[in-house]
């Protein structure tokens, strides 16, 4: 895999393959049975123009790209790493523009950057356990911009009957054509404006148990194999991004 690398890094290569990914989204989903538990909030906010955040596992982002109907242009928070700019290439072909960096390397910048989105009513998504993980958990940055910015962050994710769960650190969920495939929303968690740094940690955990929740919820209501973080990765400590 590492010899294939750089030829996949070749920028007309990335063109060709991120094409290639897009298109496997719209199959996947066009051929599917796909439902949506949950939406009506950040829906109605959507089809208003109001910014809000939403958060998702790293390992469920293939098919986020229809979790909201009536949406504008969101802005994605994306890795300045190369594999990140594959994801980057790959979601612009579903009206998803990309900020680069992540809340530990550039991370004032990024911040900065999105508070101006969300400060002139767009949409911005999170992986709170990318770029590297640990593997569902969630770091403190989503909760610093959802108190910064003053507004609610509402956890999302997927799942389908049919799939393969990937051998990466995130434990990618590629969903199958022909596939029952199912949205959750989960409850917006709200950061207030004067949050010390003990809010914004219990906040960060009402995230993560939020997001792990719908994980489960959705793995169970179309019957695919549950996908939770292994007991080492739950007893460690958060990573600080």
């Amino acid at each position: 895999m590492r010899a294939l690398r750089p030829i996949v890094r070749h920028p007309k290569v990335q063109t060709i393959l991120c094409w290639l990914i897009a298109q496997y989204i719209r199959f996947v989903y066009w051929t599917g049975k796909w439902t949506l538990v949950g939406e009506a909030g950040p829906v109605a906010l959507a089809v208003a123009r109001k910014p809000f955040i939403l958060a998702f596992w790293h390992g469920r982002l293939l098919m986020i790209p229809y979790s909201l109907p009536g949406r504008g242009t969101v802005s994605m928070l994306i890795s300045s790493h190369p594999d990140g700019q594959l994801i980057a290439r790959t979601v612009l072909h579903f009206d998803i523009v990309t900020i680069a960096g992540s809340t530990s390397k550039g991370g004032a910048s990024a911040i900065r950057n999105l508070v101006r989105v969300l400060r002139n009513d767009g949409i911005v998504g999170i992986t709170p356990d990318g770029p590297r993980g640990p593997r569902m958990r969630a770091s403190e940055g989503v909760a610093a911009l959802a108190r910064i910015a003053d507004l609610p962050v509402y956890p999302v994710t997927f799942s389908a009957s049919r799939g393969v769960v990937m051998g990466s650190w995130d434990r990618f969920f590629l969903p199958f054509p022909f596939a029952r495939g199912i949205f959750v929303w989960g409850d917006p968690v709200y950061v207030p404006k004067d949050a010390d740094a003990a809010v914004i940690a219990t906040k960060r955990q009402e995230i993560e148990a939020e997001l792990n929740a719908i994980t489960e919820q959705a793995d169970k209501l179309v019957g695919a194999r549950e996908v939770k973080p292994a007991p080492s990765e739950l007893d460690s400590a958060p990573v600080e991004r």
